[in-house]
């Protein structure tokens, strides 16, 4: 029996091979995904969903552009969580038929419980094999934040590639560069610096395939994958504020790293986060008021069509 978020804080194969110098596999991998989904179940949505760009939508509303708002068409969700992606594209055209997929059933459980009587055809698979899936059915493959925490992903790509029709659609809203968001390499450094202190290697091995994280080897895995595709990724910045400890406490809860801290440690990275992320100081600290911004990218492949 693994030992989720207990005074030993979260442990898994993933962390298990880091504390004994060895390389986690992807079996090793997604046993550590899975581990923290199953006990912090949609903490992914908490923290997009309360994060806005200057035009005011969340991350899961600049993916949702890309899908047309009167059209008839079949949508997938590839690793959809815990529905909100879904539940904006249902919400705003009925006429879509959709799809999600997330090898995680504690997600796909609160997905069933947002999309109830949405007729949402809900999957669980992982990203690798999407053999629940017909070839060439897919008009628009969507993808919100779980790219960069896929290994292998050559695999992924070919079945997206294999579900799409020959005018279909890939888009993936991904991690962006540090730089273009305030704060944000230090709010990443600080808490990366507290997990390193019980792991020390932690972060040396990202979760996922690293080319992920980088434009141009992103560009080229997916010009490889879709040759002849006109292959765009555009930055932005989501950000949220208000009391700054609850800031805090919402920004940690968006990087996995955090849940490796046990309780103590998580509380004093709590509060120097805070510190961080301050942008009023009050005379009280509970009157403080905190702001937390994002950098996000959105990876668009569309084929060229003659």
């Amino acid at each position: 029996m693994k030992n989720i978020n207990n005074q030993n804080g979260l442990n898994s194969i993933w962390t298990d091979s880091l504390t004994r110098n060895l390389h986690p596999d992807s079996n090793a991998l997604i046993d550590h995904l899975r581990t923290v989904h199953q006990e912090h179940a949609g903490f992914t949505e908490a923290c997009a969903s309360s994060c806005r760009d200057e035009s005011g939508r969340n991350s899961y509303e600049w993916l949702a552009e890309i899908v047309p708002h009167n059209e008839s068409l079949n949508i997938l969700d590839l690793a959809c969580g815990s529905g909100p992606l879904l539940k904006i594209l249902f919400d705003r055209n009925k006429n879509l038929n959709l799809k999600g997929i997330d090898m995680c059933p504690e997600e796909l459980n609160l997905a069933k419980k947002l999309l109830i009587n949405s007729k949402v055809n809900l999957i669980e698979s992982k990203a690798q094999n999407l053999s629940a899936i017909n070839d060439n059915s897919i008009d628009i493959v969507l993808c919100h934040w779980a790219l960069t925490l896929m290994d292998p992903i050559t695999p992924v790509l070919d079945e997206v590639k294999r579900v799409l029709n020959n005018k279909g659609q890939f888009a993936a809203l991904i991690d962006g560069p540090m730089n273009i968001a305030p704060k944000y390499k230090e709010v990443h450094d600080l808490i990366y610096s507290y997990v390193q202190e019980e792991i020390p290697s932690y972060g040396e091995i990202d979760l996922g395939d690293p080319r992920i994280r980088g434009s141009k080897s992103l560009s080229d895995l997916a010009n490889k994958t879709f040759p002849g595709a006109n292959v765009t990724i555009e930055t932005n910045v989501v950000s949220m504020s208000g009391p700054v400890t609850q800031v805090a406490k919402i920004a940690a809860g968006f990087f996995y790293a955090a849940f490796v801290l046990k309780p103590k440690k998580r509380e004093s990275m709590i509060a120097d986060l805070s510190n961080i992320l301050t942008i009023s100081k009050k005379s009280t600290y509970a009157e403080r008021k905190g702001r937390f911004s994002m950098p996000i990218s959105r990876l668009l492949v569309i084929p060229n069509i003659k």
